[in-house]
């Protein structure tokens, strides 16, 4: 599966990074290939390619504020959850993914 996420909390320092590396080892172990781009308080960092938003098979939203640029995830399937969620479950929100496109 292709994931593609943003990550983005209220101060946008320690959660945003925090919940990037989390769902990124879990989708590894899990087999999947997965590109998050954060937005913080320096801006957006690893910005999403079109390429990589157009082949995902998903859209993991963990954000915690109003992000820049959702309007490029329409007509994907999304996930959304608060940055708290990819921080302390990011195997379980991952599997959720693997449910909802199946």
């Amino acid at each position: 599966m292709k994931i593609v996420g943003v990550c983005a909390c209220t101060v946008g320092i320690a959660h945003t990074y925090i919940a990037q590396e989390k769902l990124e080892n879990a989708a590894k172990k899990a087999g999947h290939e997965i590109h998050v781009e954060t937005q913080g308080t320096i801006g957006i960092e690893n910005a999403l390619t079109e390429e990589q938003i157009k082949n995902a098979d998903i859209v993991i939203l963990a954000i915690d504020v109003k992000i820049s640029g959702r309007e490029r995830f329409e007509g994907k399937r999304v996930i959304q959850v608060p940055t708290q969620v990819a921080v302390k479950s990011p195997t379980k929100l991952i599997e959720k993914a693997e449910e909802f496109v199946a």
